[in-house]
């Protein structure tokens, strides 16, 4: 698709909507549908949109492995980093009301990071599986 210059001109079009919309669904996951395994997905479906238009070493060049990599144990810090911080603070594990001294306010800041935690975990392993997919049956010369 490389030379396709309609796909290209609407991929350039496109892209940076779908990585909005995943924004949108990451931040209003608490109040409506959607949140961080939803916004991961998405924001890893808008760089495969771009690998296959562009071509799989652009997308490699946009979000290199050893990042995506690091996505993938980042969340997963992020989300056991908000458990931790629940028990430091006197909590339970993943106990949101005790982050603030609003328990409100604590709910709705536990559940926030948790779901960046999720989102960042989820477009990693999203990407990582598409690069080790599309890396299937090449041969590098």
């Amino acid at each position: 698709m490389r030379h396709d210059l309609v796909l290209r001109v609407i991929a350039k079009l496109l892209i940076p909507f779908i990585l909005l919309f995943a924004l949108y669904v990451q931040f209003h996951g608490d109040f409506g549908p959607g949140g961080g395994f939803q916004a991961g997905v998405i924001l890893a479906a808008a760089v495969i949109f771009y690998g296959l238009i562009y071509g799989l070493a652009d997308a490699r060049r946009l979000v290199p492995e050893p990042w995506v990599e690091s996505m993938m144990a980042i969340g997963v810090l992020i989300y056991g980093g908000v458990g931790l911080a629940g028990l430091l603070l006197g909590g339970n594990y993943l106990d949101y009301f005790v982050l603030d001294a609003d328990s409100v306010h604590g709910q709705h800041r536990g559940i926030f990071w948790v779901e960046v935690g999720v989102a960042t975990t989820v477009s990693g392993v999203m990407l990582k599986i598409f690069y080790m997919f599309a890396d299937r049956g090449r041969v590098d010369e």
